[in-house]
């Protein structure tokens, strides 16, 4: 499972194609861009006939080629069409990428078994069919490469967010489940999976909640640009796993460690994390089971508190490079205490 894809064409002379799921805003719209800055045909998935028409303008204008498809990713047959119609209309696909999301912010005991239910067909059960769609047309091909935005919430659970924490938690196992079954098959189709930090995306402005004050990511901040640029390097240099930003990684190893701990300081500071000191109306619209009118990019409301890089991340690319400098290092180190000891 280690070949390569070209980063401006598929090894025919034409350009990657891409598909992107939950692409009219947030990170799917950000990935969408990033490909087309490098001439991607980019199919693009999503609920919302505004936000995919936003997406088409920006790829088109960046260089890519388009092609939105109105697409609830709970309906499997609606995904397995649209892979379909995305063939008809470009060719093979390359790389299919599953982000598309909806969460609920609120205590356990205040969910409804629809909350639950709408969350996991989306936020999991999205990912399911749009990784089957792919699988059925790369495996025969023995080619191409699936990456599932994951997050730092697939190993380290916070409070208020169970639906959408069990999501990703079920992503996870579901990607580790197959890519084995892929392995042992000796398949060349590829399969990674991102874990990201908080990210600065319009779904706190939109997401359903219970809670009195508006939601937020919880601190750091991250913009979505960043996680767009790691992802396209990931879809070509694919690794099993890839994580964005110092705090996820700290979460992620923090909870192999110290999970009862965590337990106990989320339970103290995680409901004031992921709230800002403004009031919010509870019946506000939520975009839980429809999409909200209007275009609302890639970017939320928190560009003031967000990064646009992540020095972890660059390192984690490129750890190969700094652990043979470490190395190095050391052995130099160790040659010259022996010459000073001789």
């Amino acid at each position: 499972m280690g070949n390569r894809m070209n980063p401006n064409h598929n090894g025919k002379g034409k350009s990657e194609v891409v598909v992107v799921t939950g692409a009219s805003a947030g990170v799917g719209r950000a990935i969408a861009k990033e490909f087309a800055t490098h001439g991607a045909s980019v199919v693009l998935l999503a609920r919302s006939r505004d936000g995919l028409e936003g997406a088409r303008h920006d790829v088109e204008r960046l260089g890519g080629r388009a092609l939105p498809i109105l697409t609830d990713v709970s309906d499997d047959l609606q995904v397995e069409a649209a892979a379909d119609r995305a063939e008809q209309e470009f060719g093979p696909i390359d790389m299919w990428i599953n982000n598309a999301m909806v969460s609920v912010l609120s205590p356990a005991l205040q969910m409804t078994a629809a909350d639950y239910r709408r969350v996991t067909d989306v936020t999991y059960l999205g990912y399911v069919y749009g990784t089957l769609a792919a699988l059925r047309r790369m495996v025969p091909r023995d080619r191409g490469v699936v990456v599932q935005i994951g997050s730092a919430l697939a190993y380290r659970a916070i409070p208020l967010q169970s639906a959408y924490c069990g999501a990703k938690h079920a992503i996870q196992g579901f990607t580790e489940a197959l890519r084995s079954e892929l392995i042992h098959d000796n398949s060349n189709v590829q399969l990674s999976i991102v874990q990201l930090p908080a990210v600065n995306t319009p779904q706190f402005s939109w997401i359903k909640t219970r809670m009195p004050r508006h939601p937020q990511p919880v601190p750091p901040i991250f913009q979505p640009e960043v996680i767009a640029r790691y992802v396209y390097w990931i879809a070509h240099h694919p690794r099993r796993e890839f994580t964005i930003g110092l705090s996820a990684a700290r979460a992620i190893i923090g909870d192999k460690f110290f999970p009862g701990l965590l337990d106990h300081l989320l339970a103290y500071m995680g409901y004031g994390a992921q709230q800002t000191k403004e009031s919010v109306d509870p019946r506000r619209a939520n975009n839980l089971y429809d999409p909200l009118p209007g275009d609302y990019g890639a970017r939320g409301q928190f560009d003031d508190r967000s990064a646009d890089y992540s020095v972890q991340a660059w390192a984690n690319r490129h750890r190969s490079w700094l652990a043979l400098g470490l190395s190095l290092a050391a052995l130099s180190s160790l040659y010259l205490t022996a010459r000073r000891s001789a």
